[in-house]
């Protein structure tokens, strides 16, 4: 026997027939004499039904916390239904909310990060022989608030519950088939990977794959928890994600992640002296603005101009925060641009090989195209580039670096800085 922790994602729920398919499945798992603990999202697109609610409700922001209070029903409905279609079946099962399951958050609302969790619920439940059924993206703060974990917060849920039940395996259901080399809807011919390192797969979310969410990997990684990454329509292998992968033979860069979710911010004229960055970068961070690549243009006249990237959605917050310390910062003025996409390739063979960079660099040029900005770590390297012609570019890049299904692989060029 061994204790299970399955996630499945909306669209795995999207619907009753959905719903009964995935009731089968954790049936089927549980009567072969495993434990199961299932996390659940929202049906479908029900939690982008709700935000459009209150936007017919209201032209100005929601609150915060009230936003927290009606995006995290979308999950109540979620296991209350496959609890009931799991008991239809002759399966005990017990549904709960995040915070029924112990779920612990700090106080930030919308993109709460979880404190501690405390299962015992969850372990009584199992030795009465239930499938547990929890529901994720959801916690609540020690002061009793309910907070919600930000886009993709099941993963997280899934994989923070796993490590601290010491479940054996931590199985995240989806829509493909595992986790490709690249978008399979944008390359026909991209290939499933059988494994993939916790370093691969967290550089990939934070660059714009939708598989898993990054900090999902980050506790899988911290923890250790075996985690896989499967169909929820069939029952083909997935994809393992571990800390040591096997590398194919040649291959060097193992995914190419994009993210249109961009945006370049640009401030121009900064005076040139101690401080002034720290006092832009402490502004974001306070406002809870995460900030991406970092680009400063050389001194001129006393002064310089700095960019850099924020999530599309934070765009005019960001621009506002920073005409808002003007009184701080002497700078000319502040400038943002949309219509971007971040494009990344990834591979832990990529740190000794060389040319890797370089044949990217090449393949966008080659398409006529102009890079913005460029970042770099041991195993990834990343574009910001007009996003008129992502698919283009991706597929090329997929070719160029022989990722295309039973192409040669790319093995180094001439030597450049990665």
């Amino acid at each position: 026997m061994s204790l299970i922790v399955m996630k499945f994602g909306g669209s795995s729920v999207g619907d009753a027939e959905r719903m009964k398919r995935v009731a089968g499945r954790i049936v089927e798992r549980q009567r072969e004499g495993h434990q199961c603990v299932v996390v659940v999202s929202a049906m479908g697109d029900t939690t982008d039904d709700l935000i459009d609610l209150t936007k017919q409700i209201s032209s100005s922001t929601p609150p915060a916390r009230e936003m927290d209070m009606l995006l995290s029903t979308g999950e109540q409905v979620s296991v209350a239904l496959l609890s009931i279609t799991i008991q239809s079946m002759g399966q005990p099962a017990i549904s709960y909310t995040g915070w029924q399951a112990g779920m612990y958050t700090e106080p930030v609302h919308g993109k709460a990060r979880i404190s501690d969790i405390q299962p015992e619920r969850i372990f009584k439940a199992l030795e009465q022989g239930n499938v547990v059924i929890v529901a994720g993206f959801q916690g609540m703060t020690q002061e009793g608030e309910i907070t919600t974990l930000g886009r993709g917060g099941s993963d997280t849920t899934a994989v923070a519950l796993a490590a601290a039940i010491k479940a054996d395996v931590c199985e995240i259901f989806t829509d493909v088939d595992g986790i490709y080399s690249t978008d399979p809807r944008v390359v026909k011919c991209a290939r499933k990977l059988p494994e993939i390192t916790y370093d691969e797969m967290l550089e990939l979310a934070n660059l714009g794959a939708a598989v898993l969410h990054p900090r999902a990997v980050e506790y899988a990684k911290n923890y250790n928890v075996p985690l896989v990454v499967r169909s929820s329509f069939n029952h083909n292998e997935g994809t393992q994600v571990k800390e040591e992968a096997a590398m194919e033979q040649g291959i060097v860069v193992r995914g190419i992640a994009s993210d249109k979710n961009v945006a370049r911010i640009s401030i121009l004229g900064v005076e040139d002296k101690p401080g002034q960055l720290a006092k832009v970068f402490t502004a974001l961070a306070k406002e809870q603005i995460d900030v991406d690549i970092i680009v400063q243009s050389g001194v001129l006249n006393g002064v310089a101009d700095f960019s850099f990237t924020v999530a599309l959605s934070d765009k005019d917050k960001a621009v506002k925060v920073i005409e808002n310390i003007r009184s701080t910062v002497n700078f000319h003025e502040v400038t943002s641009q949309e219509n971007l996409v971040k494009v990344s390739i990834v591979g832990a063979g990529m740190v000794s090989t060389p040319g890797v960079a370089a044949k990217m660099f090449e393949v966008i040029s080659d398409l006529g195209l102009s890079i913005n900005m460029v970042s770099t770590s041991e195993i990834k390297t990343s574009c910001v580039i007009d996003n008129s012609r992502l698919p283009e570019v991706i597929q090329a890049l997929h070719t160029a670096y022989g990722l295309d299904t039973e192409q040669q692989a790319f093995v180094g060029g001439p030597s450049d800085r990665r």
